[in-house]
Formats: structure tokens, C-alpha cells, sequence
């Protein structure tokens, strides 16, 4: 009896911990989305056309950028890593659409999926060299971001070619019963990134790998390539997010990717998942992705500089890390109980 009952009590004792760990994203998930309403309705004491639909209408097209992206570095971050390669890849496949496909050319269209097939190969590389040869993923995804944007510039001379392809530029600027066509594919691409993330078992096994890999190799789950895929999912994520911008843009640029790395951080780790692997979910990802378009709409509409909006930016992220430990987590728990 005594032996049962001590195996009972180990048994129920992860069960505690895992309540503990829902209940902490959870409240990570609806802080976020409290806090982006929060700023759309405050936002109309700065300017009365700030917080109406139109201004909705344009942080989740701009916010769909971002989501994508995240999706792909929030993996990455999920299973141990991190993923510095986000900005060149952006550039490779938007500079890649124009040039391989570009306007006036329907015959072309086939080549867009080819474009991603290469992202994919780049960050096919990446994973190689943090998966077999043991480099530090910060190293080597800053070496090929170095490769990627080495190979663009001399690819294209310094100077980009082509227009945006027909299809992108639909898909960007089209409307569907007057909402942008933009933000149909954005909740499509969440409903499928959540169930690939949240419910699949290649998220699950995700999840295991960021946590303890030597735990998930014990348990038979195939570690290397479990820890292989999230950075070529990253680099197709990147490269199709090239696309969208150069379907929203008209146009690609040698500098169109620069501006998203820091963000693709920031929403992942305000979105409550842990900067070290194993803990996190895709809305949260999503919330803080959303959250950082609205912050960066109400800063543009205030007409403060790129600087401001960027150390603005920096001291979330700060927040965010000092309020999303697990100290702070069990403070609050234990405030709640007295």
C-alpha cells in the first residue's frame, strides 16, 4: 500500500505542473490580446482616426507579415534554437519573385513554388550545420544570413529587376466582400500554423525536444530530424513572407527583410514562449505579433522617429522577459491564494 501510494503521488505531480504550465500561456495569450485592444481604443485619444475598422484593417494586414514570419522563428525559438537568417531569406524570395516571374508573365506562376523550394534549401543548410555539425545556431544562421545576402547582392548587382507578379499583388491588395483579401489568408494561415504547432505530432514532439532532447531521444522521438525541420520551415515561412511583400509593395528591395528580425524575436517571446525552448503557444506568438503592428501604427501616426519605435520596441521585449518568468508566475499564484 504504502509502495502505491508513493507511485500515485509521482504520478499526479507532473499533472500539477502542467496545469501550472497552461495556466501560465494562457495568461500570457490573454494579456496580449487584452493589451492590443487596450492600445486600439486608447489609441483614439492620440488621433480620432486611430481605433476605427480601417485602422483594424490595416494592423492585420501588416500584422499578417509578421504572424507568418513568427510562425516559423517561434518553431525555431521552440525547439532550442533561434534563427538569424529571417531578413536575407525575406529579401532572397522577394528579389527571386520579381526576377523569375515578375508582372505580365502568367506563364511564369509555376516558377513562385521554386522560390520557396530554394528558401528551403538555404535553411536546409542552417539546420545541417546546427544539427550535425554542432554549431551554435546563433552563429550559424547569422553565417548564412552573411552567405544569402552576399549571394542576392551579387545576383542582382546591387540593383533589383522585375515587378511584382499579378498573383501576389491580387492576393495583397484584392478585396472579398469588401475586407481585404490579406486578411482571409492570415486566418487561414493561423487556423493551419495552430494545428501544425498545437495539436500535430510533430508539434508535440517540438515541444519535447525544446524541453529535454535527451528525454525525447529516450522516448524514441526522432530528435535530429524533429530539431531539422523547424529551420527549413523558417526559411520557407521567410521566403514567402518576400512574396507578400513584394506583393504589397509593387516591388522588391536589397533591404526589404531588415527590419522584421528583432520583431520575429519580440512577438515570439512577448507571446510567452521561452527564449530557451520547450514552452509557448502560436496564438500568444500571434497576439504579440499583432500587438507590436498596433504599437508600431500608433507610433507612426504620432510621427515619432524609426529610432524611438525601435528602442520602444527593445524595452517590451525587456518587460516582457522580467514579467513572463516563472517567478513572477508563482508570486501571483501565491497572491491569489491569500
Amino acid at each position: 500500500m504504502t509502495s502505491r501510494s508513493q507511485n500515485t503521488s509521482y504520478i499526479a505531480a507532473p499533472d500539477k505542473r502542467a496545469n501550472a504550465k497552461i495556466s501560465r500561456e494562457t495568461i500570457s495569450a490573454v494579456s496580449v490580446a487584452v493589451l492590443c485592444v487596450a492600445m486600439l481604443l486608447g489609441s483614439r485619444f492620440i488621433s480620432p482616426s486611430l481605433g476605427s475598422w480601417s485602422q483594424v484593417e490595416t494592423v492585420l494586414m501588416l500584422g499578417s507579415f509578421l504572424v507568418v514570419l513568427s510562425f516559423g522563428q517561434g518553431l525555431v525559438i521552440l525547439s532550442g534554437g533561434l534563427d538569424l537568417s529571417l531578413p536575407a531569406l525575406i529579401t532572397l524570395g522577394g528579389v527571386l519573385s520579381t526576377a523569375w516571374v515578375g508582372a505580365g508573365n502568367p506563364d511564369a506562376v509555376f516558377l513562385l513554388p521554386l522560390v520557396l523550394i530554394g528558401c528551403g534549401l538555404v535553411g536546409s543548410f542552417t539546420a545541417a550545420g546546427v544539427v550535425w555539425l554542432k554549431v551554435p545556431p546563433f552563429i550559424m544562421s547569422m553565417a548564412t544570413s552573411i552567405i544569402v545576402a552576399s549571394a542576392t547582392l551579387g545576383m542582382t548587382n546591387g540593383t533589383t529587376r522585375g515587378a511584382a507578379p499579378e498573383l501576389l499583388t491580387d492576393l495583397m491588395k484584392s478585396q472579398v466582400a469588401g475586407v481585404p483579401a490579406s486578411i482571409f489568408l492570415l486566418v487561414a494561415f493561423v487556423f493551419v500554423a495552430w494545428v501544425v504547432q498545437a495539436c500535430s505530432v510533430f508539434g508535440r514532439h517540438v515541444y519535447a525536444v525544446g524541453t529535454n532532447d535527451q528525454a525525447a531521444r529516450i522516448a524514441g522521438i526522432p530528435v535530429t530530424l524533429t530539431r531539422f525541420l523547424p529551420y527549413v520551415i523558417s526559411a520557407v515561412c521567410a521566403g514567402f513572407v518576400g512574396m507578400m511583400l513584394v506583393g504589397y509593395s509593387n516591388g522588391a528591395t536589397l533591404r526589404m527583410g531588415d527590419n522584421y528580425l528583432l520583431p520575429s524575436i519580440a512577438a515570439v517571446v512577448i507571446g510567452g514562449s521561452s527564449i530557451l525552448g520547450g514552452r509557448g503557444t502560436f496564438l500568444g506568438t500571434v497576439g504579440g505579433a499583432i500587438l507590436l503592428t498596433t504599437l508600431g501604427t500608433i507610433i507612426s501616426a504620432t510621427g515619432m522617429n524609426f529610432g524611438l519605435r525601435t528602442i520602444i520596441e527593445g524595452s517590451i521585449i525587456l518587460i516582457a522577459l522580467l514579467l513572463l518568468r516563472d517567478e513572477f508566475f508563482e508570486r501571483l499564484r501565491a497572491f491569489r491564494k491569500t
